[in-house]
């Protein structure tokens, strides 16, 4: 992922009033995923990174929030049910 895609997508949820400090807060960790796997379509997660890197600490928290941003649309969840194999993330083309 580029800089300047990064940068647009925190421009969209920026104006996005549906969204609070959560829904920032899981975005921004799937945003520096994507940067660090320099991807900006598909991107390989675990819950439990997410977590960590969004500071979010309970699963229903969690579970609340990742839902919203699917159904938003900004983001769709491909899990994987294999412990060997990372779920997949993918960015939703920006409005």
């Amino acid at each position: 992922m580029e800089i300047n895609t990064l940068f647009d997508y925190l421009k969209l949820f920026e104006k996005d009033t549906r969204l609070n400090v959560w829904h920032f807060s899981l975005l921004s960790a799937v945003l520096y995923l994507g940067y660090r796997q320099r991807q900006s379509k598909i991107i390989k997660v675990s819950r439990s990174r997410i977590m960590s890197l969004s500071h979010v600490k309970t699963l229903p928290t969690y579970h609340k929030y990742f839902k919203e941003l699917q159904t938003m649309g900004y983001i769709k969840y491909t899990p994987s049910y294999n412990p060997g194999y990372q779920s997949e993330i993918e960015l939703l083309s920006i409005k």
